[in-house]
C-alpha cells in the first residue's frame, strides 16, 4: 500500500533517503560563502586600522572574493562532468576553511587577501553545486521548497551577516570573522563526507583551452574593472582597459560556446524565456541586496554615530525577518507560480527603497528598522519564487548549465553593485564638501541616498520584469495542490502505521 501511493507522487531524478541531509554540506557551505560576503562590510573600518592601509583599498577584502568566485562560477558545470559532487563539495568547503584560517591569523593585509581568494575558490564551487543538486534529490512538487531552502541560506546569511560581525568584532576582534567561518564549514565537512550523493554521470567531455581563458579574462575583467573603480574612477584607464578587455573576451567566450558540441557552458539556456527572465530578476534582486547591505551598516557608524556592536543588533530584526519570509517564499511557488510573489516582493522593495531616501541622522532609528524590515520582507519574498522559475523552466540536460550561468551573472552583478554602490557613496560625500558642506554626518548622509536611489531603480526594473513572468494556470495549481495534499496523507498514514 505504502509503496503504490509513492509511485502516485512524482519521484525525485536521484531518489534518496534523506535529501536535506544530503544537501547538507552545500547548505552550510552557502551560508559561510553568503556570510562571508557581507559580513566584512561592518568590520572594513577596523581591518583598515589594524592592517594600517586606506579603506578603499581594504575594500578589496570584499571585491577581491568576489573577482575569484567571478571566476571560478563558470568552470563549476564542466567540473560537475569530471568529478564527482561529493569530491567537489568536500574540495571546496575545505578551501574556504583552509582560507578562512589564513585570514584568521593573517599578520598583514596581503595575507589576508591571500585567505579571501583562497574561500573565493570554495564559494563559487559550492553556490552552483547546490541549486544544481536540488533538481536531482527533490522531487518536483516539493522543489518550490527547497529553493525556498536554500534561498533561506543565501538571504539570512547575507542578512545577518552585519549582526553576526558586530557582535563578534565587539564582543573579541575582526579575527573572529574569519574563525566563524572556519567552524560553520568544519560542520559542513562532516555532513559531506556522512551524507552527500553524486548524482551525476561523469561524461569527461573535452577541455578547450581558448574557451578556459576567454571565461576567466572575461568573468574576472569586468569583476576587476568594477572592482578597481572604487580606487581609480570609472573613467581611468586601468578601470576602462579592464571592463574592455572583459567585454571582448566575454562575447568572444560566448560565441565559442555556442559553436561547440561540449562547452564549458551551453548558452541554450538563453533560449528558454522564463530561464531568463527568472535569471534576470534574481541577479538584480541579489544587487539590491548588496547594494543596500553594503551602505545600511555604515551609515549607522558614520552617519547616525553609533558603535560596530549596536550596529549589528539593530540589523537583526531584519535578518529574522528576512529568514521566515525565505522560507515561506517557496512554498508559495509550489502552490501559485512565480509572478505573485514577484511582483508583491519588488513591490516592497521598491516601498523600502523609497522609505530610504528619507532618513536622515536625526531619523528615528526605529524608522530605519522598519526600512530594513520592508526590504527584507521584499528581497526573499521575490528571491526563491524567481529561482525555481528560472530552473524549472530548463530542460533536464541543462539544469547545471542554468545553475551555473545564473549564479555566475549573480555574481558579477553582485560585485559590479558594490562598486557602483562604492563610487554613489563616495561621489555623494564630494559633491557635498564640494558645495561647502563641512559636516561628516551630512555628508555620509548624501552619499547614502544616492545608493538608495540606485536600489529603488534596480527594484523598479526588476517589478517590470517579473510582470512578464507567465502566470500558473489554474490546472497546475491545482496538481500541485493534489501532489502536495496527497503526500500529506500518505505521511499521516505512515505516522498512523507507525503508531
Amino acid at each position: 500500500m505504502e509503496t503504490s501511493e509513492q509511485q502516485k507522487l512524482p519521484q525525485a531524478r536521484v531518489v534518496v533517503p534523506h535529501p536535506y541531509l544530503a544537501l547538507m554540506g552545500l547548505y552550510l557551505g552557502g551560508f559561510a560563502g553568503m556570510y562571508s560576503e557581507t559580513a566584512l562590510n561592518i568590520a572594513l573600518p577596523q581591518l583598515s586600522g589594524a592592517f594600517g592601509v586606506d579603506l578603499a583599498l581594504t575594500q578589496w577584502l570584499v571585491v577581491g572574493y568576489m573577482l575569484v568566485i567571478g571566476i571560478v562560477l563558470p568552470f563549476t558545470s564542466l567540473l560537475m562532468k569530471w568529478f564527482s559532487a561529493r569530491k567537489i563539495t568536500l574540495f571546496a568547503l575545505s578551501a574556504f576553511l583552509v582560507g578562512s584560517i589564513v585570514s584568521g591569523i593573517a599578520p598583514n593585509f596581503e595575507i589576508c587577501l591571500i585567505g579571501r581568494a583562497i574561500q573565493g575558490v570554495g564559494t563559487g564551487l559550492v553556490l552552483p553545486l547546490m541549486f544544481a543538486m536540488v533538481m536531482e534529490v527533490i522531487p518536483p512538487h516539493k522543489i518550490g521548497s527547497a529553493m525556498g531552502v536554500n534561498a533561506l541560506v543565501i538571504m539570512s546569511a547575507s542578512a545577518i551577516g552585519p549582526t553576526l560581525a558586530g557582535v563578534l568584532v565587539g564582543a573579541f576582534s575582526w579575527r573572529a570573522i574569519f574563525f566563524s567561518f572556519a567552524v560553520v564549514l568544519f560542520v559542513g565537512i562532516v555532513f559531506t563526507l556522512k551524507y552527500c550523493v553524486n548524482p551525476y554521470e561523469l561524461t569527461k567531455p573535452k577541455i578547450d583551452v581558448f574557451s578556459v581563458v576567454m571565461s576567466c579574462l572575461g568573468f574576472g575583467g569586468i569583476v576587476l574593472g568594477a572592482g578597481i573603480s572604487s580606487l581609480y574612477g570609472w573613467g581611468s584607464v586601468p578601470t576602462v582597459a579592464a571592463l574592455i578587455v572583459g567585454i571582448v573576451c566575454l562575447v568572444a567566450y560566448v560565441k565559442r560556446q555556442l559553436g561547440m558540441d561540449a562547452p564549458i557552458i551551453d548558452m541554450r539556456v538563453f533560449g528558454e524565456r522564463g530561464f531568463t527572465i527568472g535569471a534576470l530578476c534574481v541577479m538584480l534582486n541579489f544587487g539590491i541586496t548588496l547594494s543596500v547591505m553594503f551602505v545600511l551598516p555604515q551609515f549607522y557608524q558614520n552617519a547616525m554615530g553609533l558603535d560596530v556592536s549596536f550596529t549589528g543588533l539593530i540589523m537583526l530584526p531584519g535578518g529574522i525577518v528576512n529568514a521566515v519570509v525565505s522560507a515561506l517564499a517557496g512554498k508559495a511557488y509550489d502552490r501559485i507560480g512565480a509572478r505573485v510573489p514577484g511582483m508583491l516582493g519588488f513591490g516592497l522593495s521598491i516601498a523600502g527603497a523609497t522609505l530610504l531616501l528619507t532618513v536622515t541622522p536625526a531619523t528615528p532609528l526605529a524608522v530605519l528598522v522598519m526600512c530594513h524590515i520592508i526590504l527584507m520582507v521584499g528581497v526573499p519574498l521575490a528571491m526563491s519564487p524567481c529561482q525555481t522559475y528560472a530552473l524549472a523552466s530548463l530542460p533536464h540536460e541543462l539544469s547545471t548549465d542554468g545553475s551555473t550561468m545564473f549564479n555566475t551573472m549573480q555574481q558579477v552583478l553582485g560585485a559590479v553593485c558594490t562598486a557602483v554602490a562604492t563610487f554613489l557613496l563616495a561621489t555623494g560625500q564630494t559633491m557635498y564638501m564640494a558645495n561647502g558642506g563641512s559636516d561628516a554626518a551630512t555628508a555620509f548622509t548624501q552619499g547614502s541616498q544616492l545608493v538608495f536611489v540606485f536600489a529603488l531603480v534596480l527594484a523598479f526594473v526588476s517589478f517590470m520584469l517579473a510582470c512578464r513572468i507567465k502566470p500558473l494556470h489554474r490546472r497546475e495549481v491545482s496538481e500541485s495542490k493534489a501532489a502536495v495534499n496527497q503526500n500529506a496523507s500518505m505521511e499521516d498514514r505512515r505516522s498512523a502505521f507507525a503508531q
